[in-house]
C-alpha cells in the first residue's frame, strides 16, 4: 500500500492555487447547466469577486512556483526544466496574463480581445489537470486526491457547459430556419 505524504508548503499553496482558480470557473458552468441557481446567493457572490478570487489564485500560483523553484534549485537556462515543468510553465503564464488584465482599464483597452485572452482560463484547466496528475501521480498527499477530484469535475461541468451551448445555439438556428419559412402574411 502506498504511503500517503503530509503536503509540503509548497504543495499546500498550489492546492490553495487550484481552489480559487476552480471558483473563478463555478458561477459561470452552475447559471448554464444548472439555471435554477441563477438565484441562489454562492453563485452570485462567486461572480461579484471573480477577478480578485483569480488574482488571489495567481498570488498562490507565483508562491507555489517560487518556493519549489527555490526548494528544486531549477535551472532555467536547461531546457529540460521547461520539459519537465512545461504544464505548470505554461498555466502560470496564463494566470500572469490573466490576472495583468483583470480590470476596467484593460478590458476598455482590449474590448473584444479581452474575452479572447481570457477564454485562456480554459486552457489553464486542462494544463492543470495535467499538471496535477503529472506531478502529483508519485508523491500523493491528502490533499492530491480532492485536488484531482476538483479539477476534473470542474472539466467534466466545462464540457456539458460546452455541449449544452452548442446543443442551444443548433436549436436556436433551426428555429430561425424554421420562421424564415413561414410566409409573414398570408392573403385569401
Amino acid at each position: 500500500m502506498a504511503a500517503i505524504d503530509t503536503a509540503p508548503l509548497e504543495n499546500s499553496l498550489g492546492f490553495l492555487a487550484l481552489g480559487a482558480y476552480i471558483l473563478t470557473l463555478m458561477p459561470t458552468n452552475l447559471r448554464i447547466i444548472f439555471p435554477q441557481t441563477k438565484q441562489a446567493n454562492l453563485p452570485k457572490w462567486l461572480l461579484k469577486y471573480r477577478r480578485l478570487i483569480g488574482i488571489l489564485a495567481f498570488c498562490l500560483a507565483l508562491l507555489h512556483g517560487f518556493l519549489l523553484v527555490k526548494k528544486r534549485d531549477l535551472d532555467f537556462l536547461d531546457p529540460n526544466t521547461y520539459w519537465i515543468y512545461i504544464q505548470g510553465v505554461s498555466t502560470f503564464i496564463i494566470f500572469t496574463l490573466l490576472a495583468i488584465t483583470s480590470n476596467d482599464w484593460s478590458v476598455k483597452r482590449l474590448k473584444k480581445n479581452w474575452k479572447r485572452l481570457h477564454t485562456l482560463a480554459y486552457l489553464a484547466m486542462f494544463l492543470l489537470t495535467w499538471h496535477v496528475w503529472d506531478k502529483m501521480l508519485e508523491h500523493w498527499s491528502y490533499l492530491t486526491p480532492i485536488g484531482l477530484v476538483g479539477i476534473v469535475t470542474t472539466t467534466l461541468l466545462f464540457l456539458m457547459r460546452c455541449w449544452i451551448e452548442h446543443r442551444n445555439k443548433q436549436q436556436k438556428a433551426k428555429g430561425k430556419v424554421f420562421s424564415s419559412q413561414i410566409p409573414e402574411k398570408i392573403t385569401l
